[in-house]
């Protein structure tokens, strides 16, 4: 403790580091060293001169020199991560969103060796076949491949996505399909994304699976179209399509079935319940039979747990289960409900247009990135 009327300041040990590990000088040993009254006065330089003499010697601060502070070391640079406080389930979720983003951040996405083509089906509705069709195909789109989608649903709610004009006077796929239009004269550009095209459907489609039956080939008619489609991108120097996604209508008709016939690969969307299970095992038996009759090429490569509400015990036991059965085809993303993904279609765009940094299309452009390395 300080004696009271000590010159010594009371923090100066905070600041006395540099003198550790050398001689202090005690006063009884400054006469033995120095005899002060034996310095000429005109060369000590007066008194100023003597008591900054005698501050250096016996180890004391100078009071007529203005004492300098050292400056505090500067701190090592520090990410927004190394700040955030996660005690809060609301801080961890957007700090756990935040390291996605970061991850996504430096990830650059392969161009196929191939022309990837996939069929989005499911023969349950409402498990969001449509959403994740515009969704993936937008995040692929927004990394600069090059994808064509093509709309068989008769409701035509991918091509309202997209920002595509589908109405009864618009040429669209059902004249592809029917009056063997080329797929060239049909495609339109998407508004909002560059490397996007679209084959949009109209309201004709709802009659053409009675059309359909009597035609010849009548499975292959879609396939056909996209084969001349592709050597017409090739004559006229256009870039090759890197991925085609053909949205299919909940059903198992003919409409259907020609996707399946077009495609090499099968994307089942499936949402976290359990009627979706069902569906699954009636979906998988048509496949089969494809495979068998139609389309030996023809995979179910991917399947993505869709409507994930982790707040529910029955979300996570129907992803556990499907993961169980198909380990090397589902995603690890997971698409949670979001009030944004639905909110997109009204502004006829995709989530990853309308609000690119939403939980929706953060876990839609983790499942394109999963999708595209997997090749």
């Amino acid at each position: 403790m300080k004696k009271p009327g000590s010159k010594i300041p009371p923090f100066a040990a905070l600041f006395s580091s540099s003198t550790r590990g050398t001689t202090v000088v005690q006063p009884n040993e400054v006469e033995e060293l120095v005899d002060i009254d034996r310095v000429p006065r005109e060369t000590s330089g007066g008194a100023e001169a003597d008591l900054a003499f005698l501050s250096i010697l016996s180890g004391e601060e100078n009071p007529l020199v203005e004492k300098t502070v050292p400056a505090a070391p500067e701190a090592p640079a520090r990410s927004v991560m190394d700040t955030m406080d996660e005690s809060t389930p609301l801080a961890s979720q957007l700090a756990h969103e935040t390291r996605r983003r970061e991850r996504l951040s430096h990830r650059q996405l392969p161009k196929p060796p191939h022309t990837r083509y996939l069929t989005i089906s499911n023969q349950k509705g409402g498990v969001g076949k449509t959403t994740t069709t515009v969704n993936v195909a937008a995040a692929l789109a927004a990394a600069g491949l090059n994808v064509l989608v093509v709309d068989i649903d008769p409701q035509g709610n991918a091509s309202t996505a997209l920002g595509v004009e589908h109405h009864a006077d618009v040429d669209s796929i059902y004249d592809v399909l029917i009056n063997d239009m080329a797929l060239a004269d049909v495609v339109a550009p998407c508004p909002d994304l560059e490397h996007l095209v679209v084959a949009p459907a109209t309201i004709h489609l709802a009659g053409a699976e009675i059309e359909l039956v009597s035609m010849v080939a009548r499975e292959q008619r879609l396939r056909r179209a996209l084969d001349q489609y592709a050597k017409h991108r090739e004559s006229t120097g256009l870039p090759r399509l890197d991925y085609v996604f053909i949205d299919c209508p909940p059903s198992l008709g003919l409409l259907t079935v020609n996707a399946f016939v077009a495609a090499r690969e099968v994307l089942i969307p499936i949402q976290c319940e359990y009627y979706a299970l069902e569906g699954l095992s009636q979906l998988l038996k048509n496949i089969e039979m494809i495979q068998k009759h139609l389309n030996s090429d023809l995979v179910v490569s991917t399947i993505l747990l869709t409507m994930y509400d982790g707040r529910t015990n029955l979300a996570a036991q129907v992803a556990a289960e499907v993961r169980e059965h198909f380990p090397n085809q589902v995603l690890q993303a997971i698409i949670p409900r979001s009030v944004r993904i639905s909110e997109a279609p009204s502004y006829q765009q995709t989530v990853i247009t309308y609000d690119p940094n939403s939980t929706g299309a953060l876990s839609y452009l983790e499942a394109a990135a999963e999708l595209a390395e997997r090749g």
